[in-house]
């Protein structure tokens, strides 16, 4: 059976919208884009564009802000929540922000198209994307889906679950019954779909955070199985800094990279070290999402990046090449890739990384996270 045509109805953290459009977007109109103009108390205004809403997701940028990281740094950062109509690599490379956060693939995929942006830190080392599906199902691997409905959000965010199925050896066209997959995890629950696209830090506390209507009780992680896009080995970076390409040419703008990642970077160890604290942070950042989820938000993000062996915000040459061999190769249900090409030299960079790195080293800060351990996190109903 040919899978549907989707449309797109939000897909949470995911949504930077079109963002395989690649049409332009206009941001905040009271948002300042020149990384030259004076901010507050004779600090160097910087805008950093968000690729969704306040939500720990983000925690490491509103830590940094909350702890004064970026005005040690000279920096007065304007934090600026992304939309389902805000592409932020878009944003970035017509100049309306100085930095913005971005999933790889999307940004290559903009690059392709002419965006002139580089990806000078990744934040996140590992996926979070999952299929989730009830234990029944029996569901454990990609050549599992074999004759289900297929739950996802398209638009740029189906590549993974594309190329595992690929690589297990079905043809998503027509091997399974692909389902447009809403702004929440409903159609997992209620049985219309059998396996259903979710983050670890979001959709999948989703279901956790439900009622077991057999029980009473909310749902446990033993009621349902997960795909790790990570362990089938098609995994693809997510969350990085972005900096304007052309922009880096020059020597204070590299310098203000240099100093606005190395306090990015801090506030991600102040989260890390602290994590309660940073959802709070979050939170009275005016998160709508309730304490219990932002606190397993923080939990699972902190999962993406620590341990990191050479250091937070390291681009790993292993993950970039196979990012960008699943987006050259792996054909989504409209038979499209999300590169056509490889990208070029300027794509990304560990310079201004290793720099921020070396100084926050010299400081005494812990940039591996080699003892870090996460925390129990307990779900309320709701998330509350």
């Amino acid at each position: 059976m040919r899978p549907t045509r989707r449309t797109f109805a939000g897909a949470g953290v995911l949504a930077v919208a079109a963002a395989l459009a690649l049409a332009g977007c206009s941001g905040s109109s009271d948002s300042s884009a020149s990384s030259s103009a004076s901010g507050s108390a004779g600090l160097t205004k910087v805008t950093l564009q968000l690729q969704w809403v306040t939500q720990a997701q983000f925690a490491g940028y509103y830590a940094a802000l909350d702890q004064g990281y970026y005005a040690d740094e000279g920096l007065d950062v304007d934090i600026v929540e992304g939309g389902v109509d805000i592409v932020p690599q878009t944003q970035l490379a017509d100049g309306a922000v100085d930095y913005a956060i971005a999933w790889v693939p999307k940004a290559l995929a903009s690059r392709e198209q002419g965006a002139g942006i580089t990806d000078v830190a990744q934040v996140f080392a590992r996926s979070g994307t999952l299929q989730v599906s009830f234990k029944d199902k029996n569901i454990t691997t990609a050549a599992d889906l074999a004759g289900k409905n297929v739950g996802n959000w398209g638009y740029g965010n189906e590549f993974e679950l594309f190329a595992g199925m690929t690589k297990a050896g079905l043809d998503p066209a027509t091997d399974v019954t692909l389902v447009q997959q809403q702004f929440d995890m409903n159609a997992l629950l209620s049985g219309d779909i059998d396996a259903a696209q979710a983050m670890t830090y979001n959709e999948y506390a989703q279901v956790l955070e439900a009622t077991n209507p057999a029980t009473g009780a909310l749902y446990t992680a033993d009621d349902f199985n997960t795909i790790d896009w990570n362990d089938e080995g098609t995994a693809m970076l997510q969350d990085a800094i972005w900096a304007n390409t052309s922009k880096l040419a020059d020597a204070a703008y590299q310098d203000q990279t240099v100093k606005f990642i190395k306090a990015s970077l801090k506030g991600w160890i102040y989260a890390r070290d602290n994590p309660e604290k940073a959802r709070d942070i979050v939170v009275a950042s005016g998160s709508k999402l309730g304490n219990s989820h932002q606190l397993w938000q923080t939990n699972e993000i902190n999962k993406l990046m620590w341990p990191s062996t050479d250091g937070i915000g390291m681009i790993d040459e292993t993950a970039w090449d196979q990012t960008v061999d699943v987006a050259l190769t792996t054909k989504n249900d409209q038979g499209a890739t999300v590169i056509t090409a490889e990208p070029d030299a300027d794509a990304y960079t560990n310079e201004y990384v290793t720099k921020a790195l070396e100084e926050l080293t010299a400081e005494g800060v812990d940039v591996t996270g080699s003892s870090f351990t996460p925390i129990d996190v307990t779900l309320e109903a709701g998330g509350n």
